[in-house]
């Protein structure tokens, strides 16, 4: 059986088969015995993390030790409202608030500093009772690798090119073409919208190049 180790665009931790293209953590959510004990979080500096880094192996969920969470891919992990490791990830953290300031309007006057992102994006991504929060926005002006909900459609979409991709954990399914002068919520955390429209490209699943389609477990 799959741990509950796969997080989902509206940032929920679930059991899946696919293990997706990056991880992420968020502190010690698990148990001695692997379980989860937390959908939500023990620090707010959520990461997203390299799956491969020097050859380092870790057994997953290490009683007493941060949860390896596992994403699709990066699009979903902004979605979900984590931000690129300064360790791991050191030249695309960089560029990540690089992007962040300019998109934000950030004060020039001192740097950008990572207790301010993080501080930042927990007030956007946590609501009341701990629910993730969202934001409306036209749809025609937001940035590749965005995710929004349509009307009456509980689906996370990728914005993508012309396209809005289904998400799943295996993959992306066939694209629908964006209504026109359409307003939808956005699931994305709005500094990281900004900081995506300022010129951030995250990783995305093949599944999106390939059209669309759901794909096996990713490797």
């Amino acid at each position: 059986m799959p741990l509950q180790n796969r997080v989902t665009p509206f940032s929920t931790i679930e059991a899946a088969d696919s293990r997706g293209l990056v991880m992420g953590n968020r502190g010690c959510l698990h148990d001695s015995n692997r379980a989860l004990r937390s959908q939500g979080w023990r620090t707010k500096s959520w990461i997203i993390c390299r799956l491969d880094w020097k050859g380092r192996r870790r057994p997953l969920m290490t009683p007493g030790t941060w949860t390896e969470l596992f994403f699709l891919d990066e699009a979903v992990a902004l979605a979900a409202g984590h931000r690129p490791c300064g360790y791991c990830r050191r030249e695309d953290y960089r560029e990540f608030l690089a992007c962040w300031a300019a998109g934000t309007g950030w004060d020039q006057t001192r740097p950008l500093r990572q207790p301010d992102v993080d501080a930042r994006l927990h007030a956007e991504r946590i609501g009341r009772q701990g629910r993730q929060r969202y934001h409306d926005a036209r749809l025609d002006r937001l940035q590749d690798g965005c995710f929004v909900l349509l009307s009456d459609d509980p689906t996370p979409y990728l914005v993508y090119g012309a396209d809005l991709y289904p998400w799943s954990h295996s993959g992306y399914g066939p694209p629908v073409r964006q209504p026109a002068g359409a307003t939808v919520s956005v699931i994305t955390p709005a500094p990281t919208v900004a900081a995506l429209a300022a010129g951030y490209s995250p990783i995305v699943h093949s599944s999106v190049a390939e059209g669309g389609g759901l794909v096996g477990p990713s490797p």
